[in-house]
């Protein structure tokens, strides 16, 4: 008896088999908004800066809290990386900002940093702790990824991909006015 198989078209599994060396699964752009009565649990994130501080997600409440996954060589991180520092700076009374760097060494995320004139600070996360341990409430799913914590930690969106930067600062917005 000949066997059947099903298919669906996935964009994410298309780039993987394209075979042409990238390096990363870009996402489309897709903006997930969480509504509050939908939201899990608080992000429990305990971890270490590039610059040797340690941060604890406990410590966030009250405050919209931005996480940025990158790394260096990620073509969308780079074409993002300004947008990013200039929320960063328009809502740095409001939200904090912190990058996730899941590939580089300290001096190759320093230097990304300094070219791109990123001033918010990143996790260093190269083992891949923190990727794993946000499994737990939203798969980040490709590179970069941006999630938006609202004042009590919980994820209130996602932007799979690159963030437009009017997207973005409206889902900032949404989360500072809650």
């Amino acid at each position: 008896m000949p066997l059947a198989a099903c298919s669906v078209e996935d964009p994410l599994a298309r780039q993987a088999n394209a075979g042409d060396n990238k390096n990363y699964i870009a996402g489309d752009g897709s903006v997930t908004e969480y509504a509050p009565e939908t939201r899990g649990e608080p992000v429990e994130l305990a971890a270490e800066l590039f610059d040797g501080t340690a941060e604890d997600s406990a410590d966030w409440a009250g405050k919209v809290t931005v996480l940025n996954f990158w790394y260096a060589a990620c073509a969308p991180c780079r074409l993002e990386a300004p947008a990013l520092q200039s929320l960063s700076r328009e809502f740095q009374d409001q939200a904090q900002f912190f990058g996730v760097n899941i590939r580089d060494e300290k001096p190759t995320a320093q230097a990304f940093e300094r070219n791109f004139g990123v001033t918010y600070p990143s996790f260093a996360d190269k083992d891949g702790d923190i990727l794993l341990a946000m499994t737990r409430y939203v798969p980040p799913q490709a590179v970069p990824t941006t999630l938006v914590l609202d004042q009590q930690g919980r994820v209130a969106a996602r932007i799979l991909g690159v963030a437009d930067k009017g997207t973005l600062k409206a889902l900032i917005k949404d989360a500072v006015a809650e």
